[in-house]
């Protein structure tokens, strides 16, 4: 499977509409195996205050379309109170909440793919909104920072 169609299903399994752009995407390369990187990509989204919610297999619907893959996940991850007050206040932000990050496996490499979590103020302009998806950016842009630093290891 090359990789334009990968990343293209994970933007499709991500069900961001603002996804459609490339320049809105985060990603990151590992050269670390599958299971390690998963392992570290939770332990890193804790480290940095936020709770993962679910992990969520993609593969099964991939398998059932032929592809013979086993490594990929889409890791849902947020703060409780945090996501409960926005559901609260903006019901039309919940469809895009929590945060998500698909990770999957591409030979001896791992990928991860997220949106740019400040691209949803394009949709959602409110500026009491502003301030938690530039700080979800920053803390995302830390996350696979973390991760890069552990690949160099």
């Amino acid at each position: 499977m090359n990789v334009f169609f990968r990343i293209s299903l994970v933007l499709f399994l991500l069900g961001n509409s603002i996804l459609v752009h490339a320049d809105n995407l985060m990603m990151l390369r590992s050269s670390q195996p599958f299971p390690e990187t998963m392992s570290n990509l939770q332990q890193v989204i804790k480290q940095h205050g936020y709770v993962v919610s679910r992990v969520q297999r993609v593969d099964i619907g991939l398998t059932q379309m032929g592809y013979k893959t086993d490594k990929y996940r889409v890791v849902f991850f947020g703060r409780h109170k945090e996501l409960q007050k926005l559901s609260d206040d903006y019901p039309e932000l919940t469809a895009y909440l929590p945060l998500k990050i698909a990770i999957f496996s591409e030979g001896t490499e791992t990928l991860l793919v997220t949106s740019d979590p400040i691209k949803f103020t394009e949709m959602f302009p409110d500026k009491a909104l502003k301030q938690y998806f530039g700080r979800w950016s920053n803390d995302v842009v830390a996350i696979f920072n973390d991760m890069r630093k552990l690949d160099d290891n």
